[in-house]
């Protein structure tokens, strides 16, 4: 069968990355794989890296535009299999196997904890395609409402490629703009919800006076203005390095002491996975996400939502413990090797593909 993902994200993004892997993990596996995304953008760049061929969207297309740009490719090409993030995405690629081939399926992959959107424009896309849902845990498989869709569901567990962390090169502590012998503590945020990030900075102005050797560098703030303000305000943007999303995030997380993620979704998922295939202790606010990948007190610490001055005690008392924090790092990469492998990720995405071509034939309501 022949796969297409289709990525409608003119930036990179936690999202883009999922497909990406997905792509380049079931091409190794045999299978032909097409990555459709908007010419000359971020995304078109990573997915030349990866070496998987590339289908080129006009940029800023209609999605009248992207659905006729799409029928083409999916006749062309005999595409079987599309999947999508989002339910433009969904829509767009459900219209042009109805207008193209007339045969083949649309998987939307759902990122971890989040919650299934359902709207107008889905529920028109399972009546004109057979439709799937592909979840990252098992846990949002069983929340979910799969009844409306004709391809059964399946699970790809998030993973990360343990060979993209081997030749990421690690950045200097020097290029991050630290003192050589600095403790590199390495936030990954989304660019969403500024309010972990805030915590983040707050509790470095707390812990800088009785810890100067601290320096933070945050990774994926795609406009850090209002982070640079935050962080003026307390005294701190000399401690601090913005990491643009578009750079390369795991020469950076490689150079982490601590990793701290404050995101959601596929961002918190990759952040914790990334700092874990490093073997570095993870710091993360507490939420059902964070409990699902980072194993409290043994892989690192989950915090509760709590004023800075809470959190800064906790992560002091954190970093003033050398020996337990490299055990952490030690048990969370023996985690991801045990309990995330990339082979799973893409024996789900496999699982997706295999439900497609055993799809029902019966009509959707």
């Amino acid at each position: 069968m022949r796969v297409l993902f289709l990525v409608s994200d003119g930036s990179w993004s936690a999202r883009a990355r999922a497909f990406v892997l997905g792509a380049r993990g079931l091409r190794a596996k045999g299978h032909d794989v097409l990555i459709a995304c908007e010419s000359e953008c971020p995304v078109q760049v990573r997915v030349a890296e990866s070496e998987v061929p590339v289908l080129t969207l006009e940029p800023a297309a209609s999605v009248a535009g992207d659905t006729w740009q799409l029928r083409k490719a999916l006749q062309e090409k005999a595409v079987d299999v599309v999947f999508v993030h989002t339910e433009e995405e969904l829509l767009v690629a459900s219209s042009a196997v109805r207008l193209g081939r007339g045969a083949g399926a649309v998987i939307r992959r759902i990122p971890p904890f989040d919650v299934v959107n359902a709207g107008k424009g889905a529920r028109f896309a399972t009546r004109i395609a057979p439709t799937g849902l592909l979840f990252s845990t098992e846990a949002d498989r069983t929340a979910a409402d799969v009844g409306r869709h004709r391809v059964p569901s399946a699970v790809a567990p998030m993973s990360v490629d343990p060979a993209d962390h081997q030749r990421a090169a690690e950045v200097t502590k020097a290029t991050l703009g630290a003192q050589a012998n600095a403790r590199l503590i390495v936030c990954v945020h989304d660019g969403g919800d500024k309010r972990r990030v805030f915590t983040v900075l707050r509790t470095l102005a707390l812990l800088a006076p009785r810890h100067p050797e601290l320096h933070l560098a945050i990774v994926g703030a795609a406009r850090p203005d209002e982070l640079r303000m935050h962080a003026a305000a307390l005294g701190v943007n000399a401690l601090v390095t913005y990491v643009g999303a578009t750079e390369n995030e795991l020469s950076v997380i490689r150079a982490a002491d601590v990793g701290w993620v404050a995101a959601d979704g596929d961002a918190a998922a990759f952040g914790v996975l990334d700092f874990m295939a490093c073997g570095t202790p993870v710091l993360a606010e507490r939420s059902p996400l964070t409990e699902h990948y980072v194993a409290d007190g043994i892989a690192g610490m989950l915090l509760t939502p709590a004023d800075p001055n809470t959190t800064a005690a906790t992560v002091a008392a954190f970093l003033a413990k050398d020996e337990q924090s490299a055990a952490m790092g030690k048990a969370g990469h023996a985690r991801l090797n045990r309990d995330f492998t990339f082979d799973a990720m893409i024996g789900g995405f496999e699982q997706a593909i295999a439900g497609a071509a055993q799809r029902s034939s019966q009509t959707v309501a």
